[in-house]
């Protein structure tokens, strides 16, 4: 085993003399991930390489999934630095990354955002709780009359809004939202779609019998129509919209912050005869909005000192006049953190401190 584990340690540190030398021909960062977190770090890059001697970084939306995906695959030149995020990283995907060589992370939280449900102005206003979201868009619902539970759940039957409840328009359920490999599906799935299942007792009841059952019911979406993927990049998803008044889309604060002249946004609450709320940046920021989540990236520590320039974007991103309550992200959309979070954070990104899963 003590010989195993020197020929896996000669092997490492020879990659890593391998990617030092060919890190020199990648001048500039390279970025991947979240949609939602793609302005904010494209915004970050942009002020970067205007205000510093290196070359502004590379930003791709790729989506959570994907760009953790690819910042998992492998260490050098071929692999990205960065990846943003809409979620939190996953054990399976640490995991993952370990078995690729990629073994110390740095993990990062920039702020918050609240997930939207909105349509074109044109479209009727109309007020939604996650119960009635999860009748509209879960795979399978409650038989009519029953609390759900692994023998009452029928596959979904409702076309309209108003045959969830007679209060809703009587108008197509035709939600727009973004993929399987996207963090916001992954948000949406759990902040709404989850919990809007959770309402039901019988549904509440086998997640402490079946919690595997009880997830697959309550996060699978329909697959006959009434949702459609609309990729990875949540400015189509807002130009959808706008040729389409029947249409509700399923997006990140930001981009209705950026498209409020042509949205609106439908107040939320947990339960139909609840308090709604908006999605305002009070609102997620007092953490009032019910679908609300944290934003992230991460950074890989064997790229650090060696792709030119990553310290010092971390140092931007991190920065108060960038991230902090009156930065130059707030103006973007992104909701920030308490002073105290966002300096310890901050502190993280200074030391490299390695990620460590609760």
């Amino acid at each position: 085993m003590k010989k195993l584990a020197a020929a896996a340690a000669l092997l490492t540190a020879a990659c890593v003399g391998s990617f030092g030398a060919e890190a020199q021909s990648r001048g500039q960062i390279r970025i991947v991930g979240s949609s939602t977190v793609f302005p904010f770090a494209t915004a970050v890059a942009e002020e970067f390489g205007r205000t510093t001697d290196f070359k502004t970084p590379i930003v791709e939306a790729t989506g959570s999934g994907g760009g953790l995906k690819l910042f998992c695959s492998g260490i050098g030149t071929s692999y990205p630095d960065i990846t943003n995020s809409s979620r939190r990283i996953k054990g399976t995907e640490v995991a993952l990354c370990a078995r690729n060589g990629v073994e110390r992370i740095v993990e990062v939280k920039i702020g918050y955002d609240g997930i939207v449900i909105a349509a074109t102005k044109q479209a009727p206003k109309m007020e939604l709780s996650l119960r009635e979201l999860f009748l509209a868009l879960a795979a399978k619902v409650p038989a009519l009359g029953t609390e759900g539970g692994v023998g009452n759940m029928i596959d979904n039957p409702y076309d309209n809004w108003a045959d969830i409840n007679p209060a809703l328009p009587d108008r197509p359920i035709i939600v727009l939202g973004p993929p399987p490999t996207s963090g916001t599906r992954d948000a949406f799935n759990e902040l709404a779609l989850e919990a809007g299942c959770d309402t039901f007792a019988g549904m509440h009841a086998l997640k402490e019998t079946d919690a595997l059952t009880y997830r697959v019911l309550c996060r699978s979406v329909r697959e006959d129509g009434h949702y459609t993927e609309a990729g990875e990049n949540d400015n189509l998803i807002v130009q959808k919209l706008q040729t389409n008044p029947d249409a509700v889309g399923v997006f990140g604060f930001s981009f209705l912050d950026q498209n409020a002249d042509v949205l609106h946004a439908y107040p939320v609450s947990t339960l139909p005869d609840e308090q709604k709320h908006d999605p305002t940046f009070e609102e997620i920021a007092d953490g009032n909005y019910p679908i609300s989540r944290s934003l992230y990236f991460y950074v890989k520590k064997a790229h650090v000192g060696v792709i030119p320039g990553i310290r010092e974007y971390l140092s931007e991103f991190t920065s108060d006049k960038a991230s902090g309550e009156y930065g130059y992200l707030s103006d973007r959309g992104l909701i920030p953190l308490q002073d105290e979070d966002r300096i310890k954070f901050e502190q993280a990104a200074l030391n490299m401190t390695d990620l460590a899963l609760d």
